[in-house]
């Protein structure tokens, strides 16, 4: 019991520093996070800056978080089996 402890505490620290990157708009909007979910970079391209497409930014720095949301879970499942 305790070995497995020592792995999941092991396995829990090189999950912070595992980062996966999420994307949406074909690449536009990139957010960057850790395997555990911190949000670590946002990055938007200053072609979707038109101020009155405030909403469509919106939908894609979402979409993006959402993305690599969905990658670090994967990530994490792939790293525990």
């Amino acid at each position: 019991a305790q070995a497995m402890q020592e792995k999941m505490t092991a396995l829990q620290a090189e999950l912070d520093n595992v980062e996966v990157q999420g994307s949406s708009g074909g690449g536009m909007v990139s957010v960057t996070m850790t395997a555990k979910g911190a949000v670590k970079k946002v990055s938007i391209d200053p072609a979707v800056l038109n101020p009155d497409e405030k909403e469509i930014v919106e939908d894609l720095v979402l979409a993006a978080i959402n993305d690599a949301r969905v990658k670090a879970e994967r990530t994490m499942q792939e790293r525990m089996s």
